[in-house]
């Protein structure tokens, strides 16, 4: 599995911004779909998450204002974030989920200035 993120960038707290995460291959087999991110310093903690249902989980600091979308057409997850806040400060990475192992990509930066 071959996750891609884009679009990150810097942004002013209260702004938004939209993640995305191309998967290379069909998402056959992939059970789950997430986001984690990595402040420096700190561990990678979980955001967020799909299953191929459809159904959501959201870490506490996030529930409310990133909401995780999925286009299987596109073989592509999402990750819209809004009311961002400078502790969202981190890169951040896409996953997936086969059963036995979880992948990850590379990672985009989003820093939020107050």
């Amino acid at each position: 599995v071959h996750l891609v993120e884009s679009g990150g960038g810097l942004v002013q707290a209260g702004g938004s911004l939209r993640l995305s995460c191309a998967v290379s291959g069909s998402m056959i087999g992939i059970n789950g779909m997430g986001w984690y991110r990595q402040a420096p310093g700190k561990q990678r903690d979980f955001v967020a998450t799909i299953t191929h249902r459809g159904d959501t989980v959201y870490s506490a600091s996030v529930k409310g204002r990133f909401a995780i979308s999925r286009d299987s057409a596109k073989n592509t997850v999402y990750l819209q974030m809004n009311n961002l806040k400078p502790d969202d400060t981190a890169v951040y990475y896409c996953s997936a989920d086969t059963g036995p192992s979880r992948f990850f990509g590379q990672g985009t930066q989003v820093t939020v200035s107050s």
